[in-house]
């Protein structure tokens, strides 16, 4: 059997054996018959950065061919804001490698993503998931490389105290039960999330503890595989979808929310990328980071404010990304260093056999590592639009290609130690900073909007209907405002509690 099917809790992988990326429909209306599917659910997202669901009876063969071929008309106006009633109506056409039998459906269903297309029959231009279809393609055409992807998604779970074995507060890290109260929903979750076709790493216990009202609120993470970029993106949003809906099962209230309280941990979306060539990752040489990184990160960096508007879409997004705090807020980059704005982990780039020292009956690995090495931007939270920010990633990233000082200006922004240090003042003084507003992250990108914009990765539609919406929150100052303030804090908390 092929080792990278073998175990795969894809049932649609494991019945087809062969990976997803092959499916056709021939296979999907074979596991159909073979598996008495009796519905097919089509899911996209919409401007609100959720799944949304059409639903189909399988009333016939001829029927299910003709929906996964043809799609379905849906109204585009009440999905998208930049669409007029007037000339709304969009095809969605289901992608055949998202296809995934529906973990939660009563009567036995074929979910896929699908894409959204005009009256033409060319893909939407102003969908955020084309952008990042594009973001990859001209990527790819510049480097000859292609750009993987994965998330840290974190999020916190709210229930009812039972007064027994409170972990300490803002001590949560990796925590185990009976300390930690949410291990087995999470763990129900990954399993959920890999038979829908999501890679998963790993998954564990965040920093973020802490009781109040009678409630316990319990910070999780779960992290993912690289993948390339868009399947990175679908991974996401269909693990968001799942989380939800278990809990709504269970009970339980869930957040995705930036901040949910003054002095306690907030939740972001770390995004990890590495660039890909011939199946090979470019992030090292000799051991060490290659200048290939240096210029993925020195555009992302260099695009960085722009980068907010879609990474981070509410205002309490803002109440994360505040000086001194582990979420950054200054312009570098790092080695292990998590006050910086990218930051590179460890990359099992050492030459020592880890596993026969503390494993003597396993001596005699390959002395060359996995090649495991990603690079983090930090700044991202689930307000975001996923396939908007793995985009502008993109976008930024293939700049720092097209740079002739990228390396250089590598050299500037790097940062040994941290940041916040009282040796590093001098250095802190001459770094940028993040935007801290909803409206000044829609006047960096109006700014850079060019960037974007180029190759028609965004549409200038697409851009205008991002600058709108943020600029809509009017909370230029509202940061200022609620500081010292709980009370207000808490309640713009509440507007967004479940963004994105």
């Amino acid at each position: 059997m092929n080792a990278t099917l073998s175990l795969n809790p894809n049932k649609l992988v494991d019945f087809l054996q062969k990976p997803s990326s092959e499916f056709n429909k021939a296979d999907l209306i074979n596991y159909v018959k073979a598996n008495s599917i009796k519905m097919v659910k089509f899911m996209y997202p919409a401007d609100d950065h959720r799944l949304k669901s059409l639903n189909f009876v399988i009333n016939s063969e001829d029927y299910l061919d003709s929906i996964l071929t043809y799609g379905e008309r849906v109204d585009g106006s009440s999905l998208f804001p930049f669409i007029e009633a007037g000339n709304s109506d969009l095809y969605v056409i289901p992608r055949f490698s998202t296809a995934f039998h529906d973990p939660f459906a009563e009567i036995p269903t074929l979910t896929l993503l699908a894409s959204f297309f005009d009256k033409e029959g060319n893909p939407l231009r102003e969908s955020p998931e084309y952008a990042l279809r594009k973001a990859c393609e001209e990527f790819e055409k510049t480097t000859g490389m292609e750009f993987h992807a994965m998330g840290e998604l974190e999020y916190y779970v709210i229930a009812e105290d039972s007064g027994l074995f409170h972990a300490s507060d803002q001590k949560g890290y990796h925590e185990s039960a009976p300390f930690a109260k949410f291990n087995d929903f999470r763990i129900e979750c990954m399993n959920l999330i890999a038979q829908c076709g999501g890679r998963i790493k790993y998954g564990h216990n965040e920093v973020g503890n802490f009781t109040q009202d009678g409630q316990i609120f319990e910070q999780n993470e779960i992290e993912f595989l690289p993948v390339p970029a868009i399947q990175a993106a679908d991974h996401l949003m269909v693990a968001k979808w799942v989380i939800r809906t278990l809990a709504s099962r269970k009970g339980y209230d869930v957040t995705f929310a930036p901040k949910i309280t003054a002095g306690k941990a907030g939740s972001g979306l770390h995004i990890h990328f590495k660039v890909v060539k011939d199946g090979q990752n470019m992030m090292t040489s000799e051991g060490t980071l290659s200048d290939i990184a240096k210029r993925a990160i020195t555009g992302i960096l260099e695009h960085a404010e722009a980068i907010t508007a879609m990474g981070n879409k509410v205002p309490t997004s803002y109440f994360r990304l505040v000086p001194h705090q582990e979420a950054p807020t200054s312009i570098c980059w790092g080695d292990r260093n998590r006050s910086v704005l990218v930051r590179v982990p460890l990359g099992w780039t050492g030459k020592n056999d880890m596993c026969s020292q503390v494993n003597p009956l396993e001596a005699g690995h390959d002395s060359i590592p996995p090649q495991r090495q990603t690079v983090e931007l930090r700044s991202g939270d689930c307000s975001a639009d996923i396939y908007q920010l793995l985009a502008a990633m993109i976008v930024a990233a293939r700049k720092g290609f097209e740079m002739a000082d990228a390396l250089e200006k590598a050299e500037h922004y790097y940062v040994a130690v941290n940041i916040h240090k009282d040796e590093n003042k001098e250095k802190l003084a001459s770094l940028k900073s993040l935007p801290d507003s909803c409206m000044a992250s829609a006047d960096a990108l109006e700014k850079d909007r060019s960037t974007f914009e180029e190759k028609e990765v965004f549409s200038p539609r697409l851009i205008d209907g991002i600058i709108a919406s943020l600029r809509k929150f009017d909370d230029a100052d509202l940061r200022k405002k609620t500081s010292g303030d709980p009370k207000q804090m808490m309640k713009q908390v509440k507007k967004y509690w479940h963004c994105g």
